[in-house]
């Protein structure tokens, strides 16, 4: 193992991983990203392997980051000054490790019968938690548009903790192309559709959601075989009149489940 102590910001590698860190351009680019937190290197471990380099601040680290460390022995190491790695981590209350790693390749399934088509998710918090939940819920693929935020940024990542390493995610996809040739039936989540829970979603499923405030576009939901919607009580009051979209997306994906089991 290699173990460096930086302390300038004009160090080429710090530079390299602050641009990870904020740039989707730069991490589609390299191919890599940078992992935050214990669960998610842990994570990321069980299927992956190593990472290419462990970041760490200066002072004493939580004893999980420590004791991954060890784990971890031969990963080089990096040693920052604190407001050096704060400016890597997507959260303020870091577990104090994070990791580079190559950003990983899912294989796409040979027949889609539960899927999951976002149109332009932009909070990557959300990004993360319906990912996550598409992956707990059993969803075999998740398509973004070209209006997504990045599903490999370190807070997607973190929102997702660890849904991205076992979840085919497959992203700038041409939503209507992809709705025309999906061999099942599709629904789109509105505010105004037949109710979420006289569907039968036994068959080939694939939901569609959109932005959290615009929510979907016209094109998308006339490429759709059905408008679908959430009961709610109450529902003609502002503060309930619309489920945030990654609750909504959960109660859907799991309603199918619900049937499948």
């Amino acid at each position: 193992m290699a173990f460096k102590h930086i302390t300038s910001r004009d160090n080429p590698v710090f530079k390299q991983l602050k641009k990870l860190a904020d740039n989707a351009r730069e991490r589609q680019r390299e191919g890599l990203t940078l992992l935050d937190g214990v669960h998610l290197i842990e994570a990321y471990l069980q299927v992956f392997g190593e990472p290419q380099l462990l970041i760490i601040p200066e002072g004493k680290s939580a004893l999980e980051a420590t004791q991954l460390m060890q784990q971890l022995q031969d990963v080089n190491t990096m040693m920052l000054p604190t407001l050096m790695f704060a400016e890597l981590t997507p959260v303020a209350a870091s577990t104090g490790i994070l990791a580079l790693v190559k950003k990983p390749t899912i294989a796409l399934p040979e027949a889609v019968h539960f899927a999951l088509m976002l149109e332009d998710i932009q909070d990557p918090g959300n990004m993360g938690s319906m990912l996550r939940t598409a992956a707990a819920a059993g969803v075999q693929v998740v398509y973004l548009s070209k209006g997504c935020t990045d599903a490999w940024s370190p807070k997607a990542l973190r929102g997702g903790q660890g849904a991205q390493f076992v979840l085919p995610v497959v992203e700038q996809v041409d939503l209507s192309a992809t709705l025309t040739a999906f061999q099942g039936k599709r629904y789109a989540m509105t505010m105004h559709g037949e109710s979420l829970y006289t569907q039968d979603f036994k068959t080939p499923s694939l939901f569609v959601v959109g932005n959290e405030g615009a929510g979907l576009s016209p094109a998308v939901i006339n490429a759709t075989d059905q408008a679908i919607t959430i009961p709610m009580a109450n529902a003609s009051t502002l503060a309930v009149e619309s489920l945030n979209a990654a609750a909504a997306t959960a109660i859907c994906l799991f309603e199918c489940q619900r049937q499948r089991m």
